[in-house]
């Protein structure tokens, strides 16, 4: 598995993802400027890193959804090829068309910066063949806009089609008023673009793949990804 680490102005977890994907494949994955219009040649995965691309001054993702790199992101997508969206990354994705939906201001319109349980919503795609349907597992969620918003058609389908990677859940893995961190709808933390090759999700398994710096709950899905 070919990785690359797509680098917006501003971005500040591609070094954290680039260690997560370095840590289960042993081998480094490029770094891809904004203002490429190519991907290294035989790249399978690209990674749009969480962080704060151009400062997140206009709405979160929208500029940096226009970066050169992104047509070349696209026809990855389009010819199959996966692509990991975390956070900034996965608000970038939905700006770029690769997934549907927006992500918006939390609803208690607080920064929230925490470790957070979700549910593996299913266990047979490219990005969680390591877990179990229904496996708990915890890693930290931070943002500010991570409210998932779609319209019922959208929402409805996303579920029907089991396109609902993970939810925001209890330890137990109850999905209960007060353990979304900003209001998300169906307490949705992440989704799967059609043919499940794009994988869009806020919190940040980058930073829970490691026992000693709090946590191995992202593992599982750099596993799924390299192994």
């Amino acid at each position: 598995m070919k990785a690359a680490v797509v680098v917006f102005p501003g971005v500040n977890r591609d070094r954290d993802v680039a260690r997560a994907l370095r840590l289960a494949s042993g081998a480094e994955p490029a770094r891809v400027w904004h203002t490429e219009t190519g991907l290294p040649a035989g790249t399978d995965l690209v990674v749009l890193p969480g962080g704060f691309s151009y400062g997140d001054y206009l709405r979160c993702g929208a500029i940096a959804a226009r970066s050169p790199v992104m047509d070349a992101v696209r026809t990855h997508a389009a010819r199959g090829g996966r692509v990991l969206a975390i956070c900034n990354g996965f608000q970038v994705a939905c700006e770029a068309g690769l997934l549907p939906g927006v992500l918006m201001r939390n609803a208690d319109l607080h920064f929230v910066c925490r470790m957070q349980h979700l549910s593996v919503e299913r266990a047979d795609t490219p990005f969680t063949r390591a877990y179990a349907k229904g496996q708990v597992i915890e890693v930290p969620v931070a943002h500010g806009e991570g409210n998932y918003a779609a319209d019922d058609n959208t929402v409805a389908r996303l579920e029907g089609e089991g396109r609902v990677a993970f939810r925001y859940c209890g330890p137990e893995g109850d999905p209960a008023h007060g353990t979304s961190p900003n209001g998300s709808r169906n307490h949705i933390a992440g989704i799967y673009s059609e043919n499940l090759n794009v994988l869009g999700m806020m919190p940040h398994p980058e930073n829970a793949v490691e026992a000693l710096a709090g946590g191995e709950g992202g593992r599982g899905l750099f596993a799924s990804l390299m192994g």
